[in-house]
């Protein structure tokens, strides 16, 4: 319909496409946060020197059981803060457009 009123792509893609897929796109990144920062930790197992996936691997081998839970527990406060901001941009954007 926007085509027969002579709409040129980038105003289709701006006024219908992306209003339309934006829920899509915040349940994208909610999922793909966990999925990061998984990712990051695991490449920390494997080669660092430093950061929280070291930390945990490290404190594994010297049977250190605190420094473990402080590197798990430090990476939910992390998760947590990155979910609860894409929520909170969630209902900024919801609230002030109107997308389904």
């Amino acid at each position: 319909m926007a085509q027969t009123f002579n709409c040129n792509k980038f105003q289709l893609l701006t006024k219908i496409i992306i209003p339309a897929n934006i829920s899509t796109f915040i349940n994208s990144l909610k999922i793909n946060i966990g999925l990061s920062l998984v990712g990051v930790i695991t490449g920390e197992f494997l080669v660092s020197k430093a950061g929280l996936g070291y930390l945990i691997v490290y404190g594994g081998q010297v049977f250190q059981l605190d420094l473990v839970m402080t590197g798990v527990i430090i990476l939910a406060a992390v998760a947590t803060i990155l979910y609860g901001s894409v929520v909170l941009l969630e209902k900024m954007l919801l609230r002030t457009h109107k997308f389904g």
